[in-house]
């Protein structure tokens, strides 16, 4: 059997497979589509609806056959909670996940670590990949409950008055979750006239891991002690981002504190006010040890490849701006160095390096030639982190060997290109050509 750790995936075979976590435990499922949001409140397959197109609940155990799930559906997440909801998941013994296939062969096995303040776990999914479909342990704690993690993947949750009065003493404790801040960030959106935010649950559950990381470690970083960058847990929990912003933020004990704090600074209330985002994100963790909140919010638009083009078009545009105000013409956009351009991009996120020189000794004028340009003379910029076209832009005028490539007189013809993701979450390239 395969033993499975947090992050850890293993590809399903085909036909329903079966999961099981014994003990005082409810398992539930939700049923997500490409936007990481469910169709409606019959996505939710839980004790008091059992059963969903493809999906069955039966004491303890879940069965998903993914080839009779919903149209649509493309990620199934396995959430546990506590069958006694007043019983908090850090005194229950820890939980122990088992996958079975047709015929009841073993496949999968997963131990998270036990909770600390979470009141339930998401525990595992199912996910569409590659025509076929994987298994993805998570393990990540969620303080919301049950219902508030419900409405975070797009479901209406009617609570009675007890439950409500519940989540209300929850968030002055300083627990909230995406949906709670999400309300709050809409209502400053309005104020600036820009267009409401949507949560996405991708988002969200890199959030969740991130904040729990950084509070485990007691440090605020976009990188973990192993080396895992947010950004990597962002495309990892399978959002697929062209713009994405983070707040790493300590202190604040609830959404609104959270939202006080980021007004306070210019810098920090940017995102707020920015109609290039579309999604939000949110998690937040305790230190056990300092009792320290630590947040991870995060603010993102989708790829598209209109939004893609947009951005490389944009550089050339900024670019030839600056030739310009030098007295020098504007570079021409040429498909295969953008082409090439482009694949460098995205092959140092793929094989997280960050260089002019490939690991096979491949050089810009080697990717030019392959690409099929025939510029005699080739030069190449590269950046990484950067966010916009006009930060990556005014970087580069500011590097006097960057500054010297968008400056040179020689070169008559650009190639753009941009990849999201990797360790560093942006990666840029410019690819020169011209005579001399």
């Amino acid at each position: 059997m395969n033993e499975l750790v947090a992050g850890g995936n293993r590809a399903l075979p085909t036909g329903a497979v079966t999961i099981r976590v014994p003990g005082p435990f409810d398992v539930s499922l939700i049923v997500t589509g490409t936007d990481g949001r469910t169709s409606g409140d019959g996505d939710f397959v839980f004790f008091n609806q059992p059963s969903a197109p493809g999906a069955r609940l039966d004491g303890d155990t879940v069965t998903v056959d993914p080839a009779l799930l919903r149209p649509g559906a493309v990620r199934v997440t396995v959430v546990l909670s506590p069958a006694d909801a007043h019983t908090p998941l850090a005194s229950l013994p820890p939980p122990v996940m088992t996958v079975t296939g047709d015929g009841r062969r073993p496949l999968a096995r997963f131990a998270p670590p036990r909770p600390a303040a979470e009141t339930v776990l998401l525990l595992a999914e199912l996910y569409a990949r590659d025509g076929g479909w994987k298994i993805r342990a998570l393990g990540q704690g969620y303080a919301d409950g049950l219902a508030g993690i419900a409405r975070d993947f797009g479901i209406d949750v009617v609570e009675d008055e007890d439950e409500a009065g519940a989540d209300e003493a929850d968030e002055a404790g300083g627990s909230a979750g995406s949906v709670g801040l999400l309300a709050l960030v809409n209502s400053e959106r309005s104020r600036a006239g820009v267009r409401p935010l949507a949560v996405d649950a991708r988002l969200a559950a890199a959030a969740r891991v991130h904040a729990a990381d950084m509070a485990a470690h007691g440090r605020l970083s976009a990188e973990s002690p192993g080396g895992d960058s947010l950004f990597q847990r962002v495309t990892g929990a399978g959002y697929t981002y062209l713009v994405l912003a983070e707040h790493l933020v300590s202190g604040p004990r609830t959404a609104a504190e959270f939202v006080d704090y980021c007004r306070a600074g210019h810098e920090r209330r940017a995102p707020f006010g920015d109609g290039a985002f579309t999604h939000l994100g949110a998690g937040h963790a305790v230190d056990a040890r300092s009792g320290l909140m630590y947040w991870t919010v995060l603010w993102a638009r989708p790829y598209s490849a209109a939004g893609l083009q947009q951005a490389t078009d944009e550089v050339l545009a900024l670019t030839n701006a600056e030739r310009a105000a030098a007295g020098l013409p504007p570079l021409a956009a040429d498909p295969r160095l953008a082409a090439a351009a482009r694949d460098h991009s995205t092959d140092m996120v793929r094989r997280d390096f960050y260089s002019h020189t490939t690991p096979e000794g491949r050089e810009p004028w080697d990717r030019a030639r392959a690409a099929g340009a025939a510029h005699r003379a080739i030069g190449e910029n590269i950046a990484c982190g950067q966010r916009t076209p006009a930060e990556v832009v005014r970087g580069w005028m500011n590097s006097p060997g960057h500054r010297a490539n968008i400056l040179t007189p020689g070169f008559s013809h650009l190639g753009v290109g941009y990849a999201p993701g990797g360790r560093a979450g942006t990666y840029w390239t410019q690819l020169f050509g011209g005579t001399s």
